[in-house]
């Protein structure tokens, strides 16, 4: 995160967390905290009581990057594993997109 200052990073989280929330409105779940911070091994996670946790890293990733990465962890609020479904369902989201849905 050196390359943002922290007025940059504070906005770009702010627009990050406002992604979130449109995708929790599409998706139709209910996490109960989300959270940023440098993570050292992975882009996110989320945990079986409803916490979002994803990397600062994020705020520079491509819109794209940040909306598959921000959708893999809301459907893990229905669905715990990487199955089929999850597939599916992550997939079928993130197509919405492109279609403009």
């Amino acid at each position: 995160m050196s390359s943002l200052s922290r007025l940059e990073e504070r906005v770009a989280a702010d627009v990050f967390k406002t992604e979130v929330r449109r995708w929790v409105e599409r998706i139709g779940v209910e996490p109960k905290e989300i959270h940023l911070r440098a993570m050292k091994h992975k882009w996110a996670s989320a945990s079986s009581a409803g916490r979002l946790t994803f990397d600062t890293g994020l705020l520079t990733e491509p819109p794209e990057t940040r909306a598959e990465v921000i959708v893999h962890e809301l459907v893990h609020l229905r669905i715990g594993n990487h199955g089929p479904l999850f597939r599916s369902l992550v997939r079928a989201h993130l197509q919405s997109t492109v279609k403009g849905d």
